[in-house]
C-alpha cells in the first residue's frame, strides 16, 4: 500500500497545477431568452410551442423524448418551470448516453415558449484489449497477493453501449489467462413501439484455475487451485423489463447454469453444493423492482433509490441448492447547502431455508455490499443487514481543455469531494463452522476523497478503521459505463 500512498501524494501535489488550467466559468445547463415576456403572475401557465432535440448522431431522437416528462403542446406552471426543466435534464443525462445535456428556452410571448434540448453524445464503441484482476477487489490483489501479474486475465472486450441508437447494449468477452471467459449479452430496454418494454439475453462459458471453496475462522476465503482448471461453468439466461414511467422499473428473469468442480473441493467442503456431488444444474427465477430518482445515477448527491428483489433457486424448497432469497435496499441523498451533502444506505437480505449450500451464502464483502474498512474480509450469511452513512463536501470543480478528440469531448471535468463515513452491519449464519465476524455487530469508519471525472468515472480514496483495531488506505473505482 506504500506505492498507493505515493500515488495519492503525487496527485495532491499536482492539484495546484491542475487548478491553474481550470476554466473560470460554470456551465449553464438551462438558459432562458426573452425572460421579460414572462408574466408577473407565476401561477399562470405557459405553453410549449416547439420542443426539439439537437446534437444526436447515433441516438434516436425519440429516446431523448422518452425521458422528458412533458411534450409539445403541454402547458407548464411558470412557478414550477425551472424545477420541471431540471428534472427533464437529469433524466436525459441519466440515460448515460451523453456527456452534456443543456436546455435552451426562448420565450415567444406571455403564453408561449420554445425549448431546445442540446446533447453531446458519448463514445459508445469499445473494442479494447482487456486486463482484469481475478481477485474480489483491487485491495486484495495489491496486498494479499502482492500485485502478482500471474493473477490476471487478458483478451478482448467488445462493448457497444448504443448499438442501434435505442440505448441497447451488446457485450462480447473473449478472455484467457488465469481464467477463461467466453460470453455475450444483449440488452434492449426499448423493444416495443411505446418504449416501455425490453428484453435481455445472455450466455457464457467460464473456467477457473482457482476456486473459493470455504471461508476460514478469520473470515478469509480459502482457495483451491492447481495447474488445471478446477471449476467449469456454462450459463444462459433471458429477461424481460417493464418501464412505463420515468422512475420505476420491473425486471423478470430466468437462467440456467451448469457448474462442475474438482473432486477435491467437495472433499474439503462437503457443504459446497450441500451434497456429495461435484456438479449441479442450477435454475434461477427472479423478480426485481427498482426505483431511481436522483440527480446522477452514477454519483448521486440528491434524490433517492430503492429496490426489492425476490429470487427462487432450484425447483424444490429444501436440500441441495434450493433457496428463496428476499432482498431490499434504500438510498437517500440530501443536499445540506453550501456544497455539503449526506447520504444513508440501507440493505437487508434473507435466505430460506437457513441450511444453505456454501455457494448460496454470500453475505457481506462481495461487490458493493461491504463495510468500508473490512474489504479484506468476507462474512457469509443467510441473513444480513448493512447501514452506511456518509457526509461529504464538494471542495473544487473545474474543467481542463482537451482538444485531442474534439468530436467526442473538448474538456475533461474534475470534481473533488472530501468525506467522512461510518458503517454498521450484521451477518447471521448457522454455527456449523466458527468464523470470527459472523453473528456479531460489525462497525467501521473513516475519511477520504472522491474524484469524479469524465464519463462519470469515480475514484474513491478511503482511509478506514474497523473494530479489529486495524486501519488502512483503500482504493475503489467505478464508472457510468
Amino acid at each position: 500500500m506504500n506505492h498507493l500512498k505515493k500515488i495519492i501524494f503525487c496527485c495532491l501535489l499536482l492539484l495546484p497545477a491542475l487548478l491553474s488550467y481550470a476554466q473560470k466559468h460554470k456551465s449553464a445547463p438551462i438558459t432562458l431568452n426573452n425572460i421579460s415576456f414572462l408574466p408577473a403572475d407565476s401561477t399562470r401557465k405557459i405553453c410549449i410551442r416547439k420542443l426539439e432535440v439537437t446534437g444526436t448522431k447515433k441516438t434516436k431522437i425519440y429516446i431523448v423524448y422518452r425521458e422528458i416528462q412533458f411534450k409539445k403542446g403541454d402547458s407548464l406552471v411558470i412557478s414550477s418551470l425551472q424545477k420541471e426543466l431540471e428534472q427533464a435534464r437529469r433524466q436525459v443525462y441519466n440515460t448515460t448516453l451523453f456527456n452534456e445535456v443543456s436546455f435552451d428556452l426562448t420565450v415567444l410571448d406571455s403564453v408561449n415558449l420554445n425549448i431546445n434540448v442540446h446533447v453531446t453524445e458519448r463514445w459508445y464503441l469499445y473494442p479494447v484489449p482487456q486486463f482484469q484482476l481475478v481477485d474480489r477487489n483491487f485491495n486484495e490483489w495489491w496486498k494479499t497477493y502482492n500485485r502478482s501479474f500471474d493473477r490476471v486475465n487478458y483478451g478482448i472486450k467488445f462493448v457497444h453501449y448504443n448499438l442501434s441508437g435505442r440505448r441497447d447494449q451488446l457485450r462480447i468477452y473473449l478472455i484467457n489467462g488465469y481464467t477463461r471467459n467466453i460470453s455475450f449479452s444483449y440488452n434492449n430496454p426499448y423493444s416495443n413501439r411505446s418504449l416501455s418494454n425490453g428484453f435481455v439475453v445472455n450466455a457464457g462459458y467460464s473456467q477457473n484455475r482457482e476456486t473459493p471453496y470455504k471461508t476460514d475462522s478469520s473470515n478469509k476465503i480459502l482457495q483451491y487451485k492447481k495447474d488445471d482448471f478446477t471449476r467449469n461453468s456454462f450459463y444462459a439466461g433471458v429477461g424481460f423489463t417493464i418501464r412505463k414511467g420515468l422512475f420505476k422499473r420491473h425486471f423478470f428473469s430466468a437462467s440456467f447454469t451448469h457448474m462442475k468442480v474438482d473432486d477435491s473441493i467437495i472433499y474439503y467442503n462437503p457443504k459446497y453444493f450441500n451434497g456429495p456431488v461435484t456438479s449441479r444444474n442450477i435454475i434461477d427465477f427472479a423478480y426485481l423492482f427498482q426505483y431511481a430518482n436522483v440527480n446522477n445515477v452514477s454519483y448521486a448527491l440528491t434524490g433517492k433509490t430503492a429496490f426489492l428483489s425476490v429470487q427462487k433457486r432450484g425447483l424444490g424448497f429444501t436440500g441441495g441448492i434450493n433457496m428463496l432469497t428476499l432482498e431490499a435496499g434504500f438510498n437517500r441523498y440530501f443536499s445540506l447547502g453550501k456544497n455539503w451533502y449526506s447520504s444513508i444506505y440501507l440493505n437487508g437480505k434473507l435466505r430460506l431455508p437457513f441450511d444453505q449450500a456454501y455457494i448460496n451464502q454470500r453475505g457481506l464483502g462481495y461487490g458493493e455490499n461491504y463495510l468500508r474498512g473490512l474489504e479484506y474480509y468476507v462474512i457469509d450469511g443467510v441473513a444480513t443487514a448493512l447501514v452506511k452513512a456518509t457526509l461529504k463536501k464538494k471542495i473544487v470543480s473545474f474543467n481542463i481543455p482537451f482538444r485531442l478528440f474534439p468530436k467526442v469531448f473538448t474538456k475533461i471535468p474534475f470534481t473533488f469531494f472530501a468525506k467522512t463515513y461510518g458503517d454498521a452491519g450484521y451477518a447471521y449464519n448457522k454455527k456449523t463452522t466458527y468464523t470470527y465476524l459472523n453473528n456479531r455487530l460489525l462497525y467501521s469508519g473513516g475519511f477520504g476523497i472522491d474524484v469524479l471525472t469524465l464519463y462519470d468515472i469515480n475514484l474513491r480514496f478511503e482511509y478506514s478503521f474497523n473494530q479489529l483495531g486495524k486501519n488502512g488506505l483503500f482504493l475503489h473505482n467505478q464508472s457510468g459505463f
